[in-house]
């Protein structure tokens, strides 16, 4: 009973941390926000559009696993930028597997707490787990360029990401503030993942 329990909120935890990164993935709004406020158009020299219908194709073939081959419109690719997207593709591959999985785990388990009236015991372990992103967002706030070099250290097994602008100019069209704005949004769903689940057990307790 002990284990169960304990894989039942492993999957609680993994569900709302994949579940913020697949709508993070697919917040296309956030990257023609992007586009406004650090002109990237300027840099690339392409019309919104078009920067859009390239970053589009780039994000289906990370999202959709029929989609074995990147080809963007106006962005040519070396092998290491290849090989590193194809890198980032199985990374969110997982986040998909791990999402629908711990999905499954997370309604049978919230379905239990409902019968049994016990949803009230979710408060203190989420209002402990809640203080984790705050600080991981603090620790990326005073430096995010070392919070981001040493994320992908640990994430991937080479270089690749390192990417050289003359051999893979789609790294000019991805500044390193999008990637800033993507890493807190997914801190502030995980954060509101936990307060709706708070909100919730409190008002079992007030019923």
């Amino acid at each position: 009973m002990k284990w169960r329990r304990l894989g039942q909120w492993c999957a609680f935890h993994l569900f709302g941390i994949t579940l913020s990164i697949f709508l993070v993935i697919n917040c296309t709004f956030l990257y023609s926000w992007t586009l406004k406020w650090y002109h990237v158009l300027a840099t690339v020299n392409m019309s919104k559009i078009q920067l859009m219908h390239n970053y589009h194709q780039l994000i289906y073939y990370l999202s959709f696993p029929w989609i074995k081959h990147l080809k963007m419109t106006d962005f040519p690719s070396s092998s290491a930028g290849l090989q590193h997207f194809a890198d980032v593709k199985n990374l969110f591959m997982l986040n998909e597997v791990v999402l629908v999985i711990s999905g499954v785990i997370f309604f049978f388990f919230i379905r239990e707490l409902i019968k049994t009236k016990s949803l009230w015991q979710v408060i203190r372990p989420l209002q402990i787990a809640a203080v984790v992103p705050i600080l991981v967002a603090v620790m990326m706030s005073i430096s995010f360029n070392q919070f981001f070099i040493v994320f992908h250290e640990l994430l991937f097994r080479n270089d690749d990401w390192m990417f050289d602008p003359q051999k893979d100019p789609i790294i000019n069209a991805l500044p390193e503030e999008f990637f800033l704005q993507c890493f807190v949004l997914v801190f502030i769903f995980i954060e509101c993942f936990y307060l709706i689940f708070i909100w919730i057990g409190r008002k079992q307790i007030k019923k």
